[in-house]
């Protein structure tokens, strides 16, 4: 054999070794490429969808939340102002009686 023959059947050699090598990669990265379309459709399918709905309805759960924290320190002020005139009136119909 020439030289030339010898380094054709040595670069057949090693083509094929490396063929050999590099289709197990390809078939991991055409894995990991199905496997990022998948995760890809779940988040615009489902999770985005999700967290859009969450949004809508935070506003106005979180006015509605605050109007009644108002509404509640203005009831708790009235009470005190009850127990107040309560307190009061009770002593004075303790001192009639």
């Amino acid at each position: 054999m020439t030289d030339n023959e010898l380094l054709l059947a040595i670069a057949d050699i090693m083509d094929k070794k490396l063929d050999a090598k590099i289709q197990p990669l390809e078939n991991e990265i055409n894995s990991l490429k199905d496997e990022q379309r998948r995760i890809n459709l779940i988040i615009e399918n489902e999770i985005r969808s999700d967290i859009k709905l969450l949004a809508e309805n935070y506003l106005p759960a979180a006015k509605r939340y605050e109007k009644t924290t108002a509404r509640i320190e203005a009831m708790q002020a009235d009470i005190d102002v009850m127990k107040s005139v309560i307190r009061e009136h009770s002593e004075k119909l303790q001192k009639i009686s």
